[in-house]
């Protein structure tokens, strides 16, 4: 193969992988085959790999209950963090750490009434 053939795959390629990293974080949240982790990036720019345990709309946000794959200081292993979307600004959707523990309380009391409902109607 010539190498203006190899150098168009090439761009062609880098296209592709820059569409695949452009997806929005809604997207992967609500897409039910999903089984990848969501891997999000800390404030010192450490990537970090979390299981989807569930998406709650509650309160006019969206809500996400996520469990750390990787050791996260001060979070045991078997607890999970709530994070809400945000799209303020008209930017790409993130994901933020709900700080108000009243909320992210109100937040699993909500995801445990949806399980509550989902074995009562199996």
């Amino acid at each position: 193969m010539d190498r203006k053939k190899i150098e168009k795959i090439e761009e062609v390629s880098k296209k592709v992988e820059q569409e695949e990293a452009k997806l929005d974080i809604l997207d992967v949240l609500l897409d039910e085959d999903n089984k990848d982790p969501i891997v999000l990036v800390d404030d010192t720019g450490r990537k970090l790999s979390f299981e989807q345990v569930a998406v709650i709309p509650y309160n006019d946000r969206v809500y996400c209950v996520l469990k750390p794959i990787d050791k996260i200081d001060h979070v045991n292993d078997d607890e999970a963090i709530v994070f809400y979307v945000d799209e303020q600004d008209g930017r790409e959707p993130v994901l933020l750490v709900e700080t108000d523990e009243a909320v992210a309380m109100e937040v699993f009391e909500e995801y445990y009434n949806l399980l509550d409902e989902q074995e009562k109607n199996s």
